[in-house]
């Protein structure tokens, strides 16, 4: 049977466990639905719920900041692995696993007209027994990377089921956020998509992969 959007829903209501807190991550190419896979997860989630306990918590705000990338010389490269704080992301899911309670944990955010990091703007609240992370880099094999992945309890692919549609929705974000078509589409083809054949490569180190036939009703959001 094709895997459906219920059918992920059933697996993540499953990841809930006593006496502890799950992290269910979401990885895959630039523009291949993590991040509405992931809003989608979590609202259906806490749909019918008194108290929310599912939350989504953005690798993305793990971007350093323009000026360090300047620093650094990386700033032409920016979504690349080591744009990025990894080992960072990977003390903030340790945190989260800890489940101490009564405590709220800050996440960053990522604030995409500024494209710049926002400190201490995702709360994760003491009720959340489920996390939902994603990003492109939670599979990666390299740098501090693997830190990210042995703190998750499992690790969805998203694999659209056509490639120049990501590409497509990908250029129309970067248009959407303030790039000049020319400048987008130069963008994705120098920097989205070599990093896309990176996340590629991680896809069968996934517990899942989730083919764009699962999620038609985020096709249409």
């Amino acid at each position: 049977m094709p895997l459906t959007f219920d059918d992920l829903l059933a697996r993540a209501r499953s990841l809930r466990r006593e006496g502890g807190r799950a992290l269910l991550g979401i990885a895959g190419s630039p523009g291949a639905g993590k991040t509405t896979l992931a809003e989608h997860l979590v609202r259906e989630l806490n749909a019918d719920a008194v108290v929310p306990w599912a939350a989504h918590v953005p690798m993305d705000g793990f971007h350093l900041a323009d000026a360090e990338l300047v620093r650094l010389g990386r700033r032409d490269r920016k979504g690349a692995p080591d744009t990025f704080d990894a080992a960072g992301y990977a003390a903030l899911l340790r945190r989260l696993r800890a489940d101490t309670p009564d405590e709220v944990v800050y996440a960053p955010g990522f604030e995409r007209v500024l494209e710049q990091p926002l400190a201490g703007a995702v709360p994760v609240d003491p009720t959340a027994r489920l996390v939902v992370t994603e990003g492109n880099y939670l599979l990666l094999d390299g740098g501090a990377w693997p830190r990210v992945r042995a703190l998750l309890d499992e690790v969805w692919f998203c694999a659209p089921d056509d490639e120049e549609e990501r590409v497509r929705r990908l250029i129309a974000r970067h248009e959407e956020f303030g790039k000049p078509h020319a400048e987008a589409v130069a963008w994705v083809r120098r920097s989205d998509e070599p990093n896309a054949r990176l996340v590629a490569a991680g896809r069968g180190r996934a517990d899942l992969v989730v083919p764009g036939s699962a999620l038609p009703r985020l096709r249409r959001d």
